[in-house]
């Protein structure tokens, strides 16, 4: 008899017979009078005081007995066969729900007072209606279920509390472990299951019930709803989807830290599903998702609340935002952020990339993002949970109710849809990779923020997925002699904020964490990723076709296809399997081909983005993926061509788009997007269809120029490690657009990008300068508004040099033409943008002056369009430049850089041979530096032994140097101006901005010495004048004119001590006078030790007048700037007697003394004059008023004489 209820009941029925044949041979008969599980639940529920309080604490023990009574009743009576509803009395039915609700009720009342007793009730009483859901009516242990789930509620209702709402999700975790969990929601089928892995009690009425129970088609908005009539038909999922949606809900601030066990019961729930193989079959399994429709809603409700996985996606084709360009959606968050400056997709921008706000997110309804997020965001490991939930029901969800289901959603919802997919792409991008070095050793690199958690959670996945699968009655044993105090928490993913059997006790820790991983380990991971990255991919491409086939009838389809559009280029250009982006390319041509006005007249900036996209595969390494994007970019010509039969707007945005790929990638292939080309122009030359017509010239002329900026690249390469020379080739091919405005806007951002890197903020001011120059001329022609800039013009205040910008000259393109400045800047927000990043830059390079003439171009357009909140901001910032101009007025405290003369000299140097430049290097850069750093470049690339550095200023012989060697003269040089100029420069920064013309001093003797005595030291001064002023759009400038002034030794005594003078005036008159500095110039003019210095020069030139009539003039202010001087060094030596302390006294009075005997000194030398230059002027008599008579004033000292 044993064997033969073993072979019917399965193995979780041994324990129940052998006690009962043991019963059985005890007693010789079946127990009839009383029931086992009928008296233990009356005295259970009628109990009071003591009893009841034990028997609370050990429910577990008795629940269990009773189920086990229960199992033993049905089997030797024979009912397990009978239907349900017959199988118990109903007195014990009502005892049963007296039992439930009287314990949900202590749970309720307890909770706050002995938690430890109610988690331990409240997992008892979820076990004990996991089991009945097995032997008793289905329909009544819902309504047990109910029962506990109303005073539950009911609870919470009135007080929030996220430890009640905790037990509850315990509560529906544990009976949702049920082996039939998917049968008793009745996923509405008439499919007949195969038969459970693991039968327990009556597992064939278990399941036949279920899927055999017909239910009416319903609505198919109810179906994605939680709405009672899917609550009813799917009870358990219901309940499921209901807690994750409350707990989710935003405004439930209290639940936040319930995310994560809340997303992991359904991440479980739905994991046991898929690796259930009852549920393998495609049919079954769409049943199955059915059930979980609803999540798909709710997960587009929580989209602000999830991690935002696009912030750390600073990949190279990503749309980013550039500082100014989300100006208007983004305004002071992107200006705080401005300290990044230009970031690498800069360029790619302009070839119309799709901009959004910070955050990078691509939708409408984003609009109030900040708001929003105040509750706080998901944890990124929640977030990816939810996520792979949703694409699972997007998986597995029958494509048709999908298809009629998004026909009903709003514009606005499939937007939000759409926007949940665009932030699946950048989820599960795949971002390990594994690398190792020549000598086979593993170097690895994680980008992945998961990384660190995954194996941890891996196991606690596992470990849930094992006790979910050998049912609750294992647990429940397991619990009760104790073990699980020392497991791992119970909640799924082994969260250790719920920790609920202990939780006074020391959390348990996972010691087998390993950092040190094998290369095998790696590997396997990457591949994991890998796997995932691509399925998730391809499963939102899926979506995108549903999509795509459900809105392609609709009169919305404009709007929902471009969001669509956006979601296929945002995951071409994260890193992506070769099978994806074949497939991604094929729905991409599929698109362009149904709905070919989307691209060219709709979504114009993204016909740029795919332009590079395109272009980036066309480089790939892989011969798929080239072969598949060189036919994507040949249809896009192509249809391009037949639309309008012209195809100047994919011709100039794929030419912009290598331009920018040339500009920014590091990591570019050149020869194997010189083999796409090839391809795509044998294309053109075999369609046979278009043959006869101008595309196959049209493309082989954009191949051309394609093939030219190739060429580009590879010098670029280069000079890779050559920064001047890398920007004055990109300068160079700036220059060649200058008839096509918007390749000349990409190479100029481009130069930005690269100066930015470099921190050379100014450089990369200007070039914004000129960028945003560029655009206004164009715009002027474009649009006729009167508060915008009039063209160049306008920004000359701002740099002389931006004029070079102006489109005058005869072969300047029309902006009306097709494909001229169609790309995103040419737009007033686009020349906001470009400005609004100008200013930031020279914000950071200290230049505060140059921020407030940007802000005066850009305050009109505000103030024209009403803009309050911009304005404050820029009246914000101007206050705080000017404040720092304030603070820092001597220009001490902001260097702007130092500038040297460097000459090229040697055929090695080929095109630089025999230039001069003036180069621009941060501040304080002493001449070593400078010099050491060339030498080092060039010796690297010539041969250390084949460079030298010229340690002279003296004209360079090139005759005299050695033809096989490569020459280079370095000199210090100094911002120069005329007397007149100094006039309208009179603050540091005036002195150091718009510099054209530098000077640099060589002494020399006529005998060929350099330095000689005072009567036989000359000077050569050198003035050169640069092509641009400085600070310009590269940091060296070519000298385009020099001049050489020669001064004589009196004149260069008379610079020397107007000098001397000048600085012992400054450092008298300072508002606060440093004492240090005030006494070490008085040291050197009048100290005892230096008193050859000045007295000497007195000596050698004022001692005796010229004989010379030439130097009397020369004499005469060599007299009089002693005159100065001595004045000066009084005034100094009485501001000293004020600041010197008490034990300064004496070198105060040694300080006088030398100062009398200096002047002293000097005395009969400044009191001598030259007669000649003194004698008065002869008036010419008042009566000899003829005017042939009058005398001259130059004739009348030869009359008098």
């Amino acid at each position: 008899e044993t064997l033969q209820a073993m072979e019917r009941c399965g193995n979780r029925m041994s324990s129940h017979t052998e006690s009962a044949s043991f019963l059985q041979t005890l007693t010789g008969r079946l127990p009839t009078k009383k029931l086992f599980h009928e008296e233990l639940a009356l005295q259970w529920v009628v109990s009071s005081g003591s009893v009841r309080e034990g028997a609370l604490q050990q429910a577990w023990f008795f629940f269990e007995l009773m189920v086990k009574s229960i199992i033993h009743h049905l089997y030797f009576a024979d009912r397990l066969e009978s239907p349900r509803k017959n199988r118990f009395p109903e007195r014990f039915m009502d005892d049963i729900t007296a039992l439930v609700s009287t314990i949900a009720g202590d749970i309720v009342s307890r909770f706050q007072k002995d938690l430890e007793l109610v988690e331990r009730l409240n997992t008892s009483l979820a076990f004990f209606l996991n089991d009945l859901l097995s032997v008793m009516d289905r329909g009544f242990v819902f309504t047990l279920i109910r029962t506990y789930w109303k005073q539950v509620s009911m609870k919470l209702y009135a007080l929030q509390n996220p430890t009640l709402e905790s037990l509850r999700l315990d509560f529906l975790r544990i009976v949702s472990s049920h082996e039939h969990y998917v049968t008793l929601n009745l996923p509405c089928s008439l499919l007949t299951p195969p038969a459970s892995p693991s039968p327990s009690v009556s597992s064939a009425t278990s399941q036949s019930s279920g899927f055999s129970t017909h239910v009416q088609d319903q609505k198919i908005a109810n179906m994605f709803e939680l709405c009672v009539p899917f609550r009813e038909q799917h009870y358990l999922a219901g309940l499921v989807l209901s807690e994750l949606s409350v707990i989710l809900d935003p405004d439930n601030e209290g639940m936040f830290g319930l995310h994560k066990k809340v997303v992991s019961v359904v991440h479980n729930l739905l994991s046991s599903h898929d690796s259930d193989p009852r549920y393998a079959d495609p049919e079954v399994k769409a049943r199955v998702a059915m059930l979980y429709l609803p999540l798909i809603g709710i997960v587009m409700e929580t989209l602000l609340q999830l991690h935002d996985f696009t912030e750390a996606h600073n990949q190279w084709g990503r749309p980013g935002c550039p500082q100014g360009a989300a100006v208007s959606s983004g305004g002071e968050e992107t200006e705080g952020e401005g300290n990044s400056m230009i970031n690498q997709t800069v360029a790619m921008a302009i070839a119309g990339t799709s901009t959004a706000s910070p955050m990078s997110r691509p939708s409408s309804f984003l609009l109030n993002s900040q708001a929003s997020r105040q509750h706080g965001s998901f944890s990124a490991e929640s977030s990816r949970s939810l996520l792979i939930c949703l694409l699972w029901v997007l998986k597995n969800a029958d494509e048709l109710v999908l298809q009629k289901w998004f026909t009903d959603l709003s514009v606005s919802q499939l937007n939000r849809l759409l926007d949940l997919l665009y932030l699946c792409v950048s989820c599960f991008e795949y971002k390990a990779h594994v690398v190792f070095t020549m000598q086979g050793k593993k170097a690895f690199e994680r980008m992945n923020s998961l990384t660190f958690k995954k194996s941890k959670d891996m196991k606690a996945k596992l470990e849930e997925a094992i006790l979910g699968s050998i049912g609750a009655r294992q647990e429940m044993v397991r619990r009760s002699r104790g073990q699980l105090e020392r497991s791992p928490s119970g909640s799924a993913f082994g969260s250790q904020e719920n920790l609920r059997w202990r939780k006074d006790m020391t959390h348990w820790r996972q010691n087998s964490e390993r950092m040190d991983k094998t290369r095998a380990e790696l590997e396997h991971e990457a591949l994991i990723d890998g796997n995932l990255a691509t399925e998730a991919n391809l499963i939102i491409l899926d979506t995108l076709e549903i999509i795509v086939q459900t809105v392609s009838v609709t009169e919305s389809k404009e709007s929902i296809l471009g969001g669509v559009l956006k979601v296929l280029l945002h995951s071409m250009a994260c890193n992506q399997s070769a099978l994806y982006l074949q497939h991604c390319f094929a729905t991409q041509r599929a698109l362009v081909s149904k709905f070919p006005e989307l691209l060219f007249e709709e979504e114009t900036e993204q016909c740029a983005d795919l332009c590079l996209r395109l272009l980036r595969s066309c480089s790939s390494s892989i011969s798929t993926i080239r072969s598949h994007a060189s036919a994507s970019l040949y249809l896009l010509m192509r249809q391009n061509f037949e639309i309008g039969n012209n195809f100047a707007r994919v011709k100039m945005q794929v030419t912009m788009s290598l331009s920018s790929l040339v500009g920014t990638s590091q990591n570019f292939n050149e020869e194997f997007l010189r083999r796409s080309l090839k391809t795509i122009l044998t294309y053109a030359e075999e369609d046979l269809e278009l043959r006869e017509t101008t595309f196959p010239d049209q493309v082989q002329d954009l191949v051309f120029n394609l093939h030219m900026i190739l060429s580009d690249t590879v010098k670029m390469k280069e000079h890779q490690e050559d920064p001047e020379m890398l920007v004055d080739l990109m300068y160079r091919i700036a220059k060649g657009y200058q008839t096509s405005p918007d390749l000349r806007l990409t190479w100029l951002q481009n130069m930005a990008g690269k100066h930015s890197e470099r921190n050379n903020h100014a450089e990369a001011a200007q070039c914004l300068v000129h960028s945003a120059a560029l655009v206004a001329e164009y715009l002027s022609m474009l649009e006729d508004r009167k508060y915008l800039p009039v063209g160049c013009v306008t920004f000359q205040n701002i740099s002389s040099n931006v004029l070079e910008e102006s489109a005058v000259s005869d072969d300047v393109v029309s902006p009306d033409e097709e494909g001229i400045c169609s790309g995103k800047y040419f737009t007033e927000v686009g020349l906001v943008g470009l400005l609004e990043q100008a200013a930031a830059s020279f914000s950071m390079a200290g230049m505060y002056e140059a921020v407030n003439e940007v802000y005066k171009v850009l305050i009109p357009i505000h103030e024209a369009n009403r803009d309050a909140k911009k304005l404050s901001t820029i009246h914000g910032k101007l206050q705080e430049a000017f404040s720092k101009i304030v603070h820092q007025s001597t220009g001490w405290e902001r260097m702007f850089g130092t500038y040297f003369r460097v000459g090229f000299y040697g055929s090695k140097f080929g095109d630089l041979d025999e230039q001069e430049f003036v180069y621009k290097e941060p501040a304080i850069t002493k001449l070593a530096e400078i010099s050491h750093r060339l030498e080092s470049f060039y010796g690297e690339r010539f041969g250390e032994d084949q460079v030298e550095v010229i340690k002279d200023s003296n004209p360079v012989d090139k005759c005299k140097l050695d033809p096989n060697k490569a020459f280079i003269q370095i000199t210090y040089v100094e911002p120069y101006f005329d007397t007149y100029e100094m006039k309208d420069r009179i603050t540091y920064f005036d002195k150091n901005y718009n510099l054209r013309r530098f000077v640099y001093c060589t002494p020399f003797t006529l005998d060929g010495r350099a330095h000689g005595d005072l009567h036989e030291q000359f000077k050569r001064k050198t003035i050169l004048t640069t092509s641009h002023a400085f600070p310009y759009i590269k940091t060296r400038i070519n000298i385009i004119h020099k001049e050489e002034i020669i001064s004589t030794p009196i004149e260069v005594a008379i610079e020397d001590m107007q000098k001397k003078t000048r600085e012992l005036a400054v450092a008298t008159h300072r508002e606060q006078p440093d004492a240090k500095m005030l006494q070490m110039l008085l040291q050197g003019s009048v100290g005892a030790t230096v008193n050859q210095g000045p007295l000497e020069v007195a000596q050698v030139f004022l001692n005796e007048i010229p004989a010379d009539p030439k130097l009397f003039r020369h004499h005469n202010k060599l007299r009089l700037c002693f005159k100065e001087f001595i004045m000066r060094c009084g005034e100094a030596v009485e501001k000293n007697k004020h600041l010197i302390a008490s034990d300064q006294k004496e070198y105060q009075h040694e300080l006088k003394k030398n100062y009398n005997r200096l002047r002293e000194s000097l005395r009969p030398m400044l009191e001598r004059k030259i007669p000649e230059l003194y004698k008065p002027i002869i008036r010419p008599r008042l009566e000899n008023r003829d005017s042939f008579k009058r005398l001259s004033f130059r004739r009348a000292p030869e009359e008098n004489s």
